[in-house]
């Protein structure tokens, strides 16, 4: 089902209506004209203010004619990460109207690619651009090829399909970060050797999959005193990362290391401490202080399991970044502008329970 963020497109009359005011006090507001008492001054800035009003591009897009259709292919669920990129696109609204745009949101199963592929299928010819957190099949690429060939301008979203067509990647360089979680799992295990379990939510996602090559590039390299077990596939759900977690830890007893790809959190740490609980229990140590325990993104549950001490590091991507980027290169694909490659561009920080934002 899609949810429409912004209806409709604020005017000056708009302004006018909810400062109280004629449409001829506004513009003399907003050209300095005198004749206007303080108070109603203020009283229009403010209105102009709390709606993100920006006459002069309101102008110009009502100059472009009609109002353009963005949506935004999304993964059902509760992956907080895609909640915060969803909360802060429902933020730009005063943004999106003054420039006449229309986002909308598009849930789907982005770990199945028949249904993912016919999500995308769906929208041709209805919409002028398609943000997509994409898995990368066939199935998949040939829905791009084909709204790209109807004429939208497409982006992929955290996750890409570089073999696509599409127009253009918004998203962290995965490879780097995973290389970056290699070195904090190996560095905080520290002497100890054993084995590392790494949990993803699909290695058909590029992103995961390019997290666990670089992942596993460091670990080879520079701690071969590390084993690195099998990818496990939590689609990104907790009670399916709980229970694979929990019988991989019930299988191995020198896990010193988990590497957390994707979502899935709170299972990845309910595993933990269970472990932990029956291990205390029976007189041993809890295995949650034991696991270097590294994953990604800074969420109110990552940051709860950071300060616990249950997680070690978080690689962290700003998901408001990545959602104003992705409008702003829809915009700038759909006008025929060029995309500020530098301010695009998305990075990536390490936080530890001592550097928390």
């Amino acid at each position: 089902m899609a949810e429409t963020l912004t209806p409709t497109v604020l005017t000056l009359k708009d302004i006018a209506r909810e400062a109280g005011v004629s449409l001829a006090t506004v513009d003399r507001v907003l050209h300095n004209r005198p004749g206007v008492r303080p108070d109603t001054v203020r009283r229009v800035k403010d209105a102009i203010a709390r709606n993100s009003f920006q006459p002069h591009v309101a102008a110009a897009e009502l100059a472009r004619g009609r109002a353009r259709r963005f949506a935004f292919v999304m993964p059902s669920g509760s992956n907080p990460f895609m909640q915060q990129i969803e909360a802060y696109l429902g933020e730009m609204a005063g943004w999106l109207s003054a420039r006449r745009l229309n986002v909308e949101m598009i849930a789907t199963d982005v770990f199945e690619p028949a249904a993912l592929a016919a999500s995308l299928e769906a929208l041709s010819g209805d919409y002028d651009g398609v943000a997509v957190v994409a898995l990368d099949h066939p199935s998949v690429r040939a829905a791009i090829n084909d709204l790209v060939d109807a004429g939208a301008k497409v982006v992929t979203l955290v996750s890409d399909v570089p073999s696509s067509r599409r127009h253009h990647y918004v998203g962290i360089d995965n490879i780097a970060a995973g290389r970056t979680a290699g070195a904090l799992v190996g560095r905080l295990v520290g002497q100890r050797s054993g084995k590392v379990a790494i949990i993803a939510g699909s290695q058909g996602l590029r992103d995961h999959a390019e997290r666990i090559f670089g992942f596993n590039q460091v670990m080879a390299s520079e701690f071969p005193d590390l084993s690195v077990l099998p990818v496990l596939e939590g689609r990104d759900e907790d009670d399916r990362s709980e229970q694979l977690l929990a019988r991989l830890l019930g299988k191995h007893g020198d896990i010193v290391g988990l590497y957390n790809v994707g979502a899935g959190t709170q299972g990845v740490a309910k595993a933990l401490n269970d472990k932990a609980q029956n291990a205390k229990a029976s007189g041993a140590a809890g295995r949650d202080k034991q696991v270097v325990f590294v994953g990604h993104d800074v969420t109110a549950l990552t940051r709860r399991l950071l300060l616990q001490g249950v997680m070690d590091a978080a690689i962290s991507q700003n998901p408001g970044h990545e959602a104003r980027a992705a409008v702003r290169v829809l915009l700038a694909l759909a006008r025929g502008e060029p995309i500020l490659s530098e301010q695009e561009k998305i990075r990536i920080d390490i936080v530890m329970r001592d550097n928390l934002p």
